[in-house]
């Protein structure tokens, strides 16, 4: 079977392995739905922004459940988080339909967290879908034949050497780095006006709904100064000094931007050693297209002074895409000591360590953290050495 996504494969096996719900999140319009119908197209799928199935589904009585799911053995639930208990609805299929295999796809975290309680906890199984690696953008784009599993492999390949390739790298890599992978992108000649829309719009609607947000102004605003921020410490308290917000706000609402599958901070590597930062994260955003769009630029990368921070972003969410997808062991953070010096990867199990200086062109790794660990593996990505 040819796979369209890295994690096909472990949809598809799942209920071969497990009884347990499976869960599938991503942000809106990532492909969760798309996906879905693509490997179960026999399923039974109730779109809960429907209200006549929304309001099936809020009897909470497995009778009404049985007249509307009638003969399917699998369903997928889409956006459960507009019913009101979602997790009491589950927990009902879940406990009196035991033939019936559950599918359910969610955009943010705290929706299932904050309406479903602990009622799914041991019943369901969590997959987390994210915008396109670059190989899936590639095979999406007719550009390979097929998903390449090893990419993580390859940033990693300490011997930084150049594959010929069959296709046009820089110009591929240019437009990820502008307009990101968010499917719909591949297939428009109009990205900048949906990531506009997107960024003005679409992101936020599961966050509102949530009514966890006090100022939406004050948000969005937070949610622009952390994309002129990728790849930088960021300090809770300078943010919030600048927009007036507390400082805990400022905290709080990036854990929402952050469940919501908008960006992730990413913390330190430090073994409690000497000058080494053991708090502050650096924040990067799981779509560029999407941050670009916050910060209204889409200049070309040849005349963009943060060329450099968009490569670094990029690489850095094929790696932590790649760690859930392939189940690798790794742990993903920066280093940095209080002086300045850095390595902008660390990768780092019960086994190895690993060190990526990250250079759009050419770059050497930190010495200092080379001298501090000299078991570390230590080599340089660029834009001509990662695929």
């Amino acid at each position: 079977m040819r796979f369209d996504r890295h994690i096909d494969k472990a949809i598809l096996n799942h209920f071969s392995k497990f009884k347990q719900v499976l869960l599938l999140m991503g942000v809106r319009q990532v492909g969760k739905t798309t996906l879905l119908k693509r490997l179960f197209p026999d399923a039974l799928y109730l779109l809960l922004d429907e209200k006549p199935i929304r309001d099936v589904f809020e009897t909470y009585s497995i009778s009404s459940y049985k007249h509307l799911i009638k003969n399917a053995t699998k369903i997928v639930l889409d956006e459960v988080h507009l019913i009101n208990e979602p997790g009491r609805a589950v927990k009902i299929l879940y406990d009196q339909l035991e033939s019936v295999e559950i599918i359910v796809t969610g955009s943010s975290a705290l929706h299932i967290k904050n309406r479903t309680g602990e009622s799914l906890a041991g019943r369901s199984i969590v997959y987390h879908l994210y915008p396109l690696t670059f190989s899936e953008y590639l095979f999406q784009m007719d550009m390979i034949n097929t998903i390449d599993a090893d990419v993580i492999e390859r940033i990693l390949d300490l011997n930084n050497e150049i594959i010929p390739k069959i296709f046009d790298q820089d110009v591929a890599l240019e437009k990820i780095l502008l307009y990101g992978t968010y499917p719909y992108t591949l297939n428009t000649t109009e990205e900048r006006k949906y990531l506009e829309n997107l960024a003005e719009t679409a992101v936020f609607k599961d966050i509102i709904e949530l009514n966890l947000i006090e100022n939406r102004a004050k948000a969005h605003e937070l949610l622009k100064l952390l994309a002129y921020q990728i790849g930088n410490l960021i300090s809770y308290t300078e943010l919030g000094r600048k927009l007036g917000l507390h400082t805990q706000t400022v905290q709080r609402y990036i854990e929402i931007f952050e469940q919501s599958y908008l960006l992730y901070r990413l913390p330190p590597f430090s073994q409690n050693k000497r000058n080494e930062i053991g708090k502050a994260p650096k924040i990067y955003f799981w779509d560029l297209g999407l941050r670009n769009a916050l910060i209204g630029n889409f200049d070309s990368i040849r005349i963009r002074p943060d060329a450099g921070a968009l490569f670094e972003n990029f690489i850095i969410n094929e790696v932590k895409k790649l760690v859930v997808y392939e189940n690798h062991d790794y742990r993903v953070n920066y280093w940095r000591l209080k002086s300045g010096a850095e390595i902008d990867l660390v990768l780092h199990n019960n086994r190895e360590l690993i060190g990526c200086e990250i250079k759009l062109t050419h770059g050497n790794p930190s010495r200092a953290f080379t001298n501090r660990y000299p078991h570390a593996k230590v080599h340089t990505v660029t834009a001509k050495t990662f695929y």
